[in-house]
């Protein structure tokens, strides 16, 4: 650096907030302001360090953005996750209460912008139902082609909306990114154990379980059993009042996968659990990235539950649900309304 360049950088407060100004509020090139001043581009680089270390400048985030990071460092440190991601909100004034849609839609976008950044060619992604997993897909940029292979973690659940069937959202993610998909052609849920091994002998069916064994990266939402029962599992449609009461009995919290599962992450042992085309709960668990999309501060006891029991990996959550969880401690299953 010339020694007349030093000097200037040295003796003038006005070239520093000039150099910032340029840079940061007009956003132009160092070269172009090193060419506008009559300066080396170094000489831009050092002025631009001396405007934010003497806080001619400052950066400024805000509070709901920031709260965003600390809590996805704490949570991350409470649970001993790989990543978690909060998704800060959507059009909507700080300190507001998020609405339920508004919370899932902040989620889903966070969500598609992640597998966007880590899906791989040689991955196989298995794919688990849910409506913050199919507004995900809807968020997918079709532009992004990756050979991937996809996968349905599960059968179909048959009274839910044709688009929300895990058919449907594993065939529409593998057609956004141009890879290939593997489907259960039956329900979920079967009379008797015996049927469920029939319909694992299917040729087609016993290439989606040879597949769960590949499985790289898993994408899914969760069901809630407690403190209220808003999972549609529970719904008539699904199980009967008995296969419901032996739920309830062995104190079951949430679903995933169609895994129903207890306050310490561990699967409930009732007869649904052989009558299900779902991949195994352990065999889940040892998938190297379980990636969770949840939203709404009600499941908070679902998720805790379900982080304890190592069923999630990457935790993409809203910031209120993200805040509830943070404050919490172990909990017991009282009962369920």
């Amino acid at each position: 650096m010339k020694k007349s360049e030093i000097d200037i950088y040295n003796q003038s407060p006005f070239l520093i907030v000039q150099s910032a100004y340029l840079y940061y509020i007009l956003n132009l090139s160092e070269s172009k302001i090193a060419k506008q001043l009559n300066i080396s581009v170094t000489t831009v680089s050092r002025l631009l360090t001396r405007a934010k270390n003497d806080g001619m400048i400052r950066f400024i985030i805000p509070q709901a953005y920031l709260r965003c990071i600390e809590l996805s460092e704490a949570l991350q440190k409470k649970y001993k996750l790989k990543k978690v991601i909060v998704a800060p909100p959507l059009n909507s004034e700080e300190g507001e209460v998020l609405k339920d849609q508004d919370a899932k839609n902040a989620v889903a976008l966070e969500g598609a912008r992640y597998l966007q950044r880590i899906i791989r060619p040689d991955d196989v992604l298995g794919v688990g139902w849910g409506s913050t997993v199919y507004q995900m897909i809807n968020l997918l940029n079709p532009s992004q082609k990756v050979d991937a292979t996809f996968v349905t973690l599960h059968g179909s659940i048959e009274f839910v909306e044709k688009e929300l069937d895990v058919r449907s959202l594993v065939t529409r993610m593998a057609r956004a990114f141009f890879g290939e998909n593997y489907t259960f052609l039956t329900d979920a849920l079967m009379s008797t154990p015996e049927a469920v091994e029939i319909m694992k002998q299917q040729r087609n069916n016993k290439m989606v379980i040879d597949m769960f064994q590949r499985i790289t990266k898993a994408v899914f939402g969760i069901g809630s059993f407690y403190p209220e029962e808003t999972t549609v599992l529970s719904s008539p449609e699904f199980m009967s009042k008995q296969d419901l009461q032996d739920l309830r009995s062995t104190g079951a919290v949430g679903d995933i996968a169609l895994r129903f599962f207890d306050k310490e992450g561990k699967e409930c042992s009732t007869s649904l659990k052989d009558r299900l085309m779902s991949i195994d709960l352990n065999q889940f668990r040892k998938i190297p990235e379980k990636i969770c999309l949840a939203s709404g501060v009600s499941k908070k006891w679902t998720i805790h539950a379900a982080l304890k029991g190592g069923l999630i990996d990457v935790l993409i959550v809203d910031s209120q649900l993200a805040d509830s969880l943070n404050k919490m401690e172990d909990y017991e299953v009282t009962s369920v309304k």
